[in-house]
């Protein structure tokens, strides 16, 4: 195959090192176990320092791969900045960050707090800028990066109930395409994957609701709720070169919910 045609070669992520935020679990550690597949190295930021080490471990074991796991807020800059710098001392280098860490409380706007509505926003958008602003230097310096942002079908469609939820990531949406617009003369792709209904942790307590049959599973062209494998193949397209070309750009992996 001539070098204008790599193929497979673009999804090579041996001797990179990715850092997910909400990496312990759910759709963050699904995707470090695609990153892992491709060779990547991994620093999986928790909060819960215990269930981010058992993961890493089970990840170093099944792939090969140095896995590593960061006990931190992502809403306290100083912790955020004090991982940057752990996780380079480490490594040497950070190629990729996907910002996955993320809550949800629902509720109506009479039911829920203003304490509810700040708390969603400061993990979800504060805590994806944050750790966005404590890699950008050593991506700059390295002069290439990667950093992927977790929106959702719901920073583009709206759904009741679920204000907090739908701001963030709407505001995720935005994040994305300024950032990418400013990181891209820096050679740093900023790009983000709109998750659709995926059945984790957040969505188990709702799973087997009328609402959720109905305007959740129901919504989606599958009609049903999408297996945490199937957000791997976008988290490693854009955590690769494949995805140089891309910035601000939105993969949609909902099953069919926005196509409707």
């Amino acid at each position: 195959m001539s070098k204008e045609l790599p193929g497979i070669q673009l999804f090579d992520l041996k001797g990179q090192t990715a850092i997910i935020t909400g990496g312990s679990k759910g759709l963050g550690l699904a995707m470090g176990a695609g990153l892992a597949s491709c060779g990547c190295n991994l620093v999986l930021v928790s909060r819960n320092q215990d269930e981010g080490a058992a993961a890493a471990g089970t990840l170093e074991s099944e792939y090969g791969i140095k896995a590593m796991a960061i006990g931190a807020d992502v809403t306290d800059p100083d912790q955020m900045e004090q991982m940057a710098q752990g996780v380079f001392d480490e490594f040497e280098r950070i190629d990729i960050l996907i910002n996955s860490a993320g809550i949800n409380i629902r509720g109506s706007i009479e039911e829920l707090s203003y304490q509810d509505f700040q708390k969603v926003m400061a993990v979800n958008v504060d805590g994806s800028w944050l750790a966005s602003k404590a890699v950008v230097p050593y991506m700059k310096k390295a002069g290439t990066g990667k950093i992927i942002n977790m929106a959702s079908t719901l920073g583009v469609v709206g759904l009741a109930n679920r204000t907090p939820y739908t701001s963030s990531k709407g505001a995720m949406v935005q994040m994305t395409r300024a950032l990418g617009l400013e990181l891209a003369p820096d050679n740093i792709n900023v790009n983000a994957i709109c998750p659709g209904p995926f059945l984790t942790e957040i969505n188990r307590s709702i799973a087997d609701s009328e609402e959720a049959k109905k305007f959740i599973v129901g919504a989606t062209a599958l009609e049903r709720w999408g297996e945490l494998k199937e957000i791997q193949g976008a988290a490693i397209l854009l955590s690769s070169s494949a995805a140089d070309y891309m910035v601000g750009s939105l993969l949609t992996v909902d099953g069919g919910w926005t196509a409707r």
